[in-house]
């Protein structure tokens, strides 16, 4: 069985899965799952608590007779008035035995073989004694204590010996994350709160061998029966009392414990070693992508892209670096480097002027109100050099209207109504039409609130790292409408096209402007139309604009393509570890 560990450990460093936070981003090199080294520990466990991980011995004194010395000692402590007379647990029936046991194992239940009990309750009111350190579940992991805020209360002296833990006692959280447990290792005793259970066990059983059994338990789910509550867990006593543990014999337990120490020594090592390997690769392809943004001239774009594409077939490898590859596509479309340039194109300081005559007519027609003027740009605002034919704009010029969208309260959502575009809608620079909400509205609301294609919806209202994300309305088919945490950006023809700036708004420096410059209201931010109009936006030729519009979407299809097998491939290697751990317990 250990060559099933030790001979894949190629399978267990490969499979890894991107973490997924709040921000819907990933950062640093701590972004990384590793599955399969969580597999591979889930595994070790699995092994150890079937009497597979370590060979038995016929010499081993098997575990009934350790369970008739356990039996004597609970007798003669109930007559020494010590323990009070158990009530007796239930048989342990045949379909409640997960597995079968290996010669000299046997089932049993956690109060067979431990007398338990919860510590002290604070109360401050009626509580009398020498003020004592004490520790409660948030000082209480898997495996450890965390012990630098130790808290105090009074103890008096005939509540100690219930009260305080020894070395090698088992702990266990009877809230929060109910089941977590650490043996106490230290040579102090240490008093608890009635939030954890001590479980002190009979006739020399390894606690650490018992710790195991709940950490496997854990990983596997199996924990959940002895869990009552919906949210916040707890594991009251009795449920303790009840939970099943394959009991091996005294001797096998110390060599199981040795066994699995060792082994887990070898995942964190494998750990250690992937997330810096992980984190390595992240520097290496930031670092090499920068070369591009900060290239000086066409030369030495050249060549950093050479060197990237000598080596992209082991760069572009996670999910992170494609994004990272992404955004680099993103910078350079706005950067004038993902095209040539064409002198032939008109330069955009004409369709500047162009632009400024239709504004003026739509404003002698009605159709739009008259502006504030823009702020002058500085040359503080102007982040790089532009190509010869772009200019440097401030993104209200090329605005044609702003709406923030409609409100109405949850009655009007209904299934008869008209798709209402929410904020969770906008995503990756898309518009994502599951689970699309329909609302109920007036003919007036329809004409005020409607989308027509090329609409740039942006979002107003969300987390710091959310808000400012747009997307293109794309051709649509029936009515729709929006809802008030987004602002409707409308573009003026033939100015700037939509999906260009769309490209804009998902660039990194333009998402850091929204993120800086957000009103942050009771954990919330929120941008307005203004920071919108204000924003300075790189301008190019107008058929420049349509020649990077196509380019983004080409090389934006290829990373799709990248991240599609890269999850295939990692499934696979999910599906192989899977497969291991199932033919070890078979």
């Amino acid at each position: 069985m250990i060559n099933l560990i030790t001979e894949h450990l190629n399978v267990w460093t490969a499979a890894q899965a991107p973490k997924t936070s709040g921000a819907g981003r990933s950062n640093g090199s701590g972004n990384h799952s590793l599955y399969g080294i969580k597999k591979l520990r889930e595994l070790i466990l699995e092994l150890a608590v079937r009497g597979k991980l370590v060979p038995q011995n016929p010499n081993d004194e098997p575990a009934r007779v350790l369970l008739k010395k356990i039996a004597a000692e609970k007798a003669r402590l109930v007559k020494e008035g010590k323990i009070k007379k158990e009530k007796p647990l239930p048989e342990i029936e045949e379909d409640e035995k997960p597995f079968d046991l290996p010669a000299g194992w046997e089932w049993v239940r956690m109060a067979d073989i431990a007398q338990h009990n919860s510590g002290k309750t604070l109360d401050r009111g009626r509580n009398s004694g020498t003020l004592r350190d004490y520790i409660t579940t948030s000082n209480l992991y898997w495996g450890l204590f965390v012990l630098n805020e130790l808290r105090q209360m009074p103890f008096r002296d005939e509540e100690l010996d219930k009260c305080t833990a020894k070395q090698f006692d088992l702990l266990v959280c009877e809230g929060g994350e109910a089941g977590r447990a650490a043996v106490w290792p230290y040579s102090h005793d240490i008093c608890f709160q009635n939030h954890i259970h001590r479980v002190r066990l009979y006739g020399g059983i390894n606690s650490y061998y018992i710790f195991r059994v709940l950490l496997k338990m854990s990983y596997t789910g199996e924990i959940e029966k002895y869990r009552k509550g919906v949210g916040i867990s707890n594991m009251s006593g009795k449920d303790l009392a009840t939970i099943l543990v394959p009991l091996a014999p005294l001797a096998e337990q110390h060599r199981i414990v040795a066994k699995v120490d060792e082994l887990m020594a070898l995942c964190d090592q494998l750990e250690r070693q992937q997330t810096y390997s992980n984190a390595a690769h992240q520097t290496l392809v930031e670092a090499l992508l920068a070369t591009l943004t900060n290239a000086a001239g066409q030369g030495e774009f050249v060549e950093a892209w050479q060197r990237i594409a000598a080596h992209f077939d082991t760069l572009f490898t996670t999910e992170y670096s494609i994004d990272q590859l992404k955004q680099t596509i993103l910078q350079l479309a706005v950067m004038g480097k993902l095209v040539p340039q064409d002198p032939n194109d008109e330069p955009a300081r004409i369709l500047l002027k162009k632009i400024a005559v239709e504004k003026a007519r739509l404003v002698k027609e009605g159709k739009i109100k008259k502006q504030t003027p823009l702020p002058e740009i500085r040359e503080d605002e102007k982040p790089l050099d532009l190509p010869e034919g772009w200019e440097w704009i401030r993104l209200g010029a090329c605005i044609e209207s702003m709406t923030n969208g409609i409100y109405k309260q949850g009655k009007f959502y209904h299934k008869e109504g008209i798709i209402c575009l929410r904020m969770y809608n906008i995503s990756e620079g898309e518009i994502n039409f599951e689970n699309v909400k329909r609302m109920i509205i007036e003919k007036k609301e329809l004409k005020q609130y409607r989308l027509i294609s090329g609409d740039i919806l942006v979002n107003r209202v969300n987390s710091r790292e959310l808000v400012g994300k747009a997307a293109v309305i794309p051709e649509l088919s029936e009515p729709i409408v929006f809802e008030s945490k987004n602002i409707r950006v409308r573009l003026l023809p033939e100015s700037i096209l939509p999906k260009y700036a769309n490209i804009y708004f998902r660039v990194r420096e333009v998402r850091a402007v929204f993120e800086g410059d957000a009103k942050q209201t009771c954990g919330q931010a929120s941008i307005s139309q203004p920071q919108i109009s204000g924003l300075v936006a790189p301008l190019p030729p107008l058929p420049e604009q349509h020649r990077i519009v196509a380019k983004v979407d080409e090389l934006m299809e290829i990373c799709d393509a990248l991240k599609a097998r890269l999850n295939d491939a990692q499934a696979t290697r999910f599906q192989l570890a899977d497969a291991i751990v199932e033919q070890a317990i078979a």
